[in-house]
């Protein structure tokens, strides 16, 4: 009986514990069911990551990830050692680096001696060329290598988006240039003698576009410095150039062949003009541009050596110019051909000024020029509030023009000159000009002859 008994319970427990056993198999089964269901309708339902390792954090942001310090290539920056190698590598890294912009860093506090260098592009990038301390050639001729070229000192060529800025300085180290014996009056006795005059121009822009130049300060140059050849969009921006006013060649910016040019906000002081525009020059925008000890402002010279010669859209404005020997000139050589036309000079401040105002069309660097008929045409000029002093060793306003090819369309409007010493009024002189007053002047203009002549070279401007 308590057999019976012991074996009655055994078969119970285990039909309990099977039975147990299908009903968590069951459960799970319509869990394991239900969920694949759930994932199926909710595919882009996030599954906590509470327990997951968390994600590597971001690189933090590098403000200087594309900033190229020189000192990074070797250079040293002391004013003795040469560190053109270490520049030319550091533009190579900037040149061929694969992002929308990239910094060149001079950085402040050094200066850095370069011998004469050509930056090359085009780049794949834009490029800042960020000016912050000092850059310098070797000092005087002497110091030149004789491998290296005489006539220019940095040069940007074939350059496409760049921006050449910062608060740093160039210095030309100029002076043992300006006193070679073939400059002029540095000869003995005041004598100009034979032998090498080439001079380098600081900056100089090659078929180039899409420039900005700004902010930084400008030397001693020992000759030109800047020049800009062959380009295009080119924006010029607070600069501040200086050189003695007797320090020859020194022009403060000379565009040539370049268009689509604004120079502004800038103050300008040197031995020659403060902006110069040569041939192929258009659309070019002058403003607040302070000038002087100078050669002032100027169109040419154009025509040289039987030249054909193209100018047009020329702009200055709001802009003073002081104690200087020309104010805002036109100057063509005899002989040459093609035109100036569309030019306007408005709203000018002369401080003691010889030559406000002058067209001249005999211009001439030595004597004994020959006389020659053809001439750059010369056409469309607008004089508007000019006002000031002049120095009374030149007439206030000079237009002297071709016989063979006169100005026409000069139109002057409140121009007021006085002379800046002592009260006697010097009288205008006009040769060969055609015009127009639209307002009294002070001096009065009598000499402008009225109507149009009977021909004009319309074909210069035409093939222009």
């Amino acid at each position: 009986m308590n057999h019976i008994y012991m074996a009655t319970m055994q078969l119970f427990f285990t039909a309990l514990f099977i039975t147990s056993l299908t009903l968590i198999f069951s459960v799970s089964v319509h869990c394991r069911v239900h969920s694949s269901h759930t994932k199926k309708q909710h595919n882009d339902h996030t599954i906590s990551q509470i327990s997951l390792p968390p994600s590597p954090s971001p690189e933090p942001y590098n403000p200087n990830v594309n900033v190229f310090d020189v000192r990074a290539f070797g250079a040293i920056g002391d004013g003795k050692a040469d560190d053109t190698q270490a520049f030319k590598m550091a533009w190579d890294s900037v040149c061929q680096a694969e992002t929308e912009s990239v910094t060149l860093l001079v950085p402040e506090l050094h200066s850095f001696m370069l011998q004469s260098t050509i930056f090359t592009g085009p780049c794949r990038s834009n490029i800042v060329f960020q000016l912050e301390g000092t850059i310098m050639p070797p000092d005087g001729p002497d110091s030149w290598p004789r491998n290296n070229s005489r006539r220019q000192w940095l040069v940007f060529y074939r350059i496409d988006g760049m921006s050449l800025q910062g608060g740093g300085l160039v210095d030309g180290k100029g002076e043992k240039w300006w006193n070679l014996p073939c400059k002029p009056h540095k000869g003995v006795n005041g004598t100009t003698l034979p032998g090498t005059c080439d001079s380098p121009v600081t900056l100089r822009f090659f078929m180039s576009n899409n420039l900005t130049v700004k902010g930084f300060k400008i030397l001693n140059s020992p000759q030109f410095n800047f020049r800009f050849d062959n380009c295009k969009n080119v924006h010029i921006e607070s600069l501040i150039i200086k050189a003695p006013s007797l320090s020859p060649n020194t022009d403060g910016i000379h565009i040539e062949n370049t268009n689509n040019v604004g120079i502004y906000n800038s103050v300008i002081s040197n031995g020659d003009d403060c902006v110069s525009i040569g041939s192929g020059c258009y659309n070019v925008d002058i403003r607040n541009i302070t000038c002087g000890p100078s050669h002032g402002i100027s169109i040419g010279s154009l025509g040289s050596h039987n030249s054909r010669a193209c100018v047009s859209n020329i702009t200055v404005t709001d802009s003073v110019i002081r104690r200087s020997d020309n104010g805002v000139r036109i100057k063509t050589w005899q002989g040459g051909s093609g035109s100036v036309s569309k030019v306007t000079f408005n709203n000018v401040h002369m401080d003691n000024v010889r030559n406000p105002i002058i067209i001249d069309q005999y211009y001439c660097v030595a004597k004994g020029c020959a006389n020659q008929t053809s001439a750059v045409y010369v056409s469309d000029i607008q004089y508007t509030n000019i006002k000031g002093t002049y120095d009374v060793r030149s007439s206030p306003i000079h237009f002297g023009c071709s016989d063979a090819v006169p100005c026409t369309n000069l139109t002057l409007s409140e121009v007021e000159l006085l002379p800046a010493e002592g009260e006697l009024m010097s009288d205008p002189f006009c040769w060969n000009a055609y015009g127009d007053l639209q307002s009294l002047t002070i001096p009065p203009v009598f000499c402008l002859l009225e109507g149009v002549p009977r021909s004009t070279p319309q074909d210069d401007i035409e093939k222009c």
